[in-house]
């Protein structure tokens, strides 16, 4: 009877053990980023405007500013990032692995990652589809025009899959040049060792942005085959990690649609309109929610920017429109919940 009990208290003890864990574990992240004091944030490594080193060696793009965000909302210094480089082939294992504290790095919504990976997507940042990519002097208009053609294409990826499915679809052959690195398969292209680059059509409106007097030789061809949702993601059981990351982009969507800014934010504190108050932590107690300072929102406006800022300082020097990427006050797809 006395083992039996014996039994029973470590039964006991053992679940209440686990369920204890299982709450640390929700909160490691958000309490290991806040006791290193700095965020570990994974990017591309050389994809101009999203994530890109610049002359001087510092990042600059829509990802690179989404991770300075997050630390402008937990530390009230957006400086407070370590900018780790991956690749399509490491980035996952690094999310995983907690050598990154979450991924901003023009990644894919999808169910398979959700649910096989152990993440979660805490939203949109960059709405995006799949295109190609050729020489002018191909002569060639559409994609439908692309039969027998070598397409270069990154292994590992949507892209791939995308690429397979498509030429299928409309019953057409192509070689695929599979290659890793971004820089190499952009080589290749250039030289000729392809005849069509596909990939994300931000990501090839970023590429010819960057070949200056040559850029017109490149032809983005009409043709969009996929939808390509791209995202900050993390991993699984952070709760409040994920809640962190999460809002920061809605306050900074929210911001935009309020008309608040980097420039005006601290005009907009005697703002008398309920939801700018609660924004910028005038009312509310929202930061104390999320466990952060009530002034988060404002950090993050004030030091990175609302989301508008966010665009036309890295995406609009490449020539791409705002298009589906507009607040949904404007015809487009971005919306934020209620901040209140």
């Amino acid at each position: 009877m006395r083992n039996a009990m014996r039994a029973g208290v470590f039964a006991a003890a053992f679940t209440l053990g686990t369920a204890g864990l299982a709450v640390a574990q929700q909160q490691s992240t958000f309490d290991a980023v806040k006791a290193r004091g700095t965020v570990n944030c994974g990017v591309s490594t050389g994809v101009a405007g999203f994530s890109n080193p610049d002359s001087q060696g510092v990042w600059r793009g829509l990802d690179v500013d989404g991770c300075r965000a997050v630390a402008a909302a937990l530390f009230g210094d957006a400086s407070k990032v370590r900018f780790v480089g991956t690749t399509t082939q490491n980035r996952f294992p690094a999310l995983q692995s907690g050598e990154v504290d979450v991924l901003v790095r023009t990644t894919t919504w999808t169910l398979a990652r959700e649910a096989s990976l152990g993440f979660l997507f805490t939203g949109v940042n960059f709405y995006d589809g799949q295109a190609f990519m050729v020489k002018r002097s191909l002569g060639v208009n559409s994609a439908k025009e692309l039969d027998g053609a070598t397409v270069c294409v990154q292994p590992g990826t949507t892209t791939e899959l995308n690429l397979s499915d498509y030429f299928r679809t409309n019953r057409m052959s192509f070689r695929p040049v599979v290659i890793e690195s971004v820089e190499e398969i952009r080589n290749a292209f250039i030289s000729g060792r392809c005849d069509v680059y596909t990939n994300d059509s931000s990501s090839l409106a970023s590429f010819r942005s960057t070949q200056g007097a040559n850029a017109e030789q490149y032809v983005l061809l009409p043709e969009i085959i996929s939808k390509e949702p791209l995202g900050p993601v993390v991993r699984k059981g952070d709760a409040k990690w994920f809640d962190l990351v999460r809002w920061v982009g809605f306050a900074q969507l929210a911001a935009e649609e309020l008309g608040v800014t980097s420039a005006n934010v601290d005009e907009m504190l005697k703002s008398q309109n309920p939801e700018i108050q609660r924004l910028l932590g005038v009312t509310g107690g929202l930061g104390e929610m999320l466990g952060l300072d009530n002034r988060w929102a404002y950090n993050v406006i004030k030091q990175v920017g609302n989301f508008e800022e966010m665009w036309e300082r890295s995406i609009t020097p490449m020539g791409v429109p705002r298009g589906i990427n507009n607040l949904w006050t404007k015809g487009g797809l971005m919306y934020a919940p209620p901040v209140r």
